[in-house]
């Protein structure tokens, strides 16, 4: 990716469509990833028009305006709200003379910043490089693309050979990323199953970019005495959090979980990034909760919350249980005297002013542990795994020693009553189905 630090002088270009819905909103968003890119824009340009032009996106005047604008700003690229085709990228660039980006380019610059982990690294390049593919027909227009001699390769120029290079290459290159990310994402595969199998549900935050996800991890993690080096990196911008963190929540109840936070969505999220961020993104898909977080200080938080629920969608984790947390309450005049309020599958909270947080908690734990039975056992004193199992997955109501071995009284998690069965006194209590169906 282009190397921006030194010069970031840049001006925004915006067209407005007559079907357009939300135009200053979306200008909105792009003038807060500039600034998440450490950018400075120095000239805003918008037009209005009933459809983009096919070839230069905006009119032929609009481009002559860019053009002049960029010379007198000296800035060093052009960055449009929209989407542009790879036509209408290099007749741009041709014409303006600068370096063109788009939305997508924008975002994944973004990205390929803020990725620390390997794994972020390599799906941020795999990305890029997909995106970059079909655009590569305009970066070699300075060499001849036809050359005489004879046989089927003698009449190309060095500007299609360079192509048809480059082309190889990026598919050589995106063949090896694949690989690469397929092993880890079988490591990740096994992390996961291993987790499973300690028991520990899972509980995965998601929602829009910059809606306040790693806040409320860091919250939870505060408030069950997490170290200070658990808590994960938070910031008032957008895309301030790539890599996917998975935090152990203690509760006085002894009722654990395992939460993860990963990166934000946004609206037009680019849909190479989507399926590069796949495997990290499972976290959320084979979660027993998803907390669908949500800026209600934003009066767009609905479109966000649609946006979300598309994502979810499409990584096939629509159906997975959720409580929708309207985080940032307290900005909300007609709602901040009311906080912490439940309503539905809603709570509203304030996670920076730990407004509702208690509450948060204690609504996840009625979900995660709905199943709980409370149960009377007799684990034998060669069986002192499994009371350390219960010690750490359970609730411990009473626990008393006998000659026979340790009589407790346990708040059992559902998945563990294959683990206990053997020791219950009276044997578990029969499903209601079937009992239903035996008086019959």
């Amino acid at each position: 990716m282009a190397d921006v630090e030194e010069i970031t002088n840049v001006i925004l270009v915006g067209l407005e469509l007559d079907s357009s819905e939300d135009f200053d909103h979306s200008m909105e968003e792009m003038l807060n990833l500039i600034e998440a890119c450490n950018m400075e824009i120095v000239d805003v340009i918008r037009q209005k028009l009933p459809h983009p032009e096919a070839g230069t996106y905006l009119g032929r005047g609009k481009v002559e305006e860019l053009k002049a604008a960029v010379i007198e700003t000296g800035a060093t690229y052009c960055i449009f709200e929209d989407n542009l085709s790879p036509a209408q990228l290099k007749n741009l660039q041709n014409i303006v003379g600068c370096e063109i980006w788009d939305r997508t380019t924008l975002i994944l610059e973004i990205f390929s910043r803020r990725a620390k982990t390997r794994e972020a690294r390599l799906q941020v390049e795999s990305a890029y490089l997909q995106y970059m593919l079909p655009r590569l027909s305009g970066m070699w227009q300075h060499l001849g693309r036809q050359g005489g001699g004879g046989g089927s390769r003698a009449n190309k120029g060095v500007g299609e050979t360079q192509l048809e290079l480059d082309r190889r290459q990026i598919n050589q290159r995106i063949a090896e990323l694949r690989r690469e990310l397929d092993v880890i994402s079988r490591t990740r595969s096994v992390q996961r199953q291993g987790r499973k199998r300690g028991t520990l549900p899972s509980v995965a935050l998601v929602g829009y970019t910059n809606a306040g996800k790693s806040t409320i991890m860091n919250k939870m993690l505060a408030m069950s005495g997490g170290e200070e080096e658990k808590k994960v990196f938070q910031k008032d911008m957008l895309f301030a959090t790539l890599d996917t963190s998975i935090r152990r929540i203690h509760t006085e109840s002894n009722k654990d979980f395992l939460l993860s936070d990963t990166v934000g969505f946004i609206e037009n999220l680019p849909h190479s990034l989507i399926k590069a961020f796949r495997s990290t993104l499972e976290e959320a898909a084979q979660a027993d909760l998803i907390l669908v977080v949500l800026d209600v200080s934003d009066p767009y938080y609905r479109q966000h919350k649609k946006v979300t629920e598309d994502t979810l969608k499409e990584l096939e984790a629509d159906t997975i249980p959720r409580i929708y947390v309207m985080n940032k309450a307290d900005m909300v005049p007609d709602v901040a005297e009311t906080i912490p309020k439940i309503k539905g599958d809603e709570i509203w909270i304030s996670a920076e002013e730990e407004i509702g947080m208690q509450e948060l908690v204690d609504l996840i734990l009625s979900s995660v542990y709905s199943g709980n039975q409370t149960l009377d056992l007799l684990v034998p004193f060669q069986r002192g795994d499994l009371m350390n199992l219960l010690h750490n997955q359970a609730h411990i109501l009473s626990e008393e020693y006998v000659a026979e071995g340790t009589k407790v009284t346990v708040e059992c998690p559902e998945r563990l009553l294959g683990e206990v069965s053997d020791y219950v006194l009276g044997g578990l209590p029969e499903p209601e189905e079937e009992l239903e169906e035996w008086e019959k």
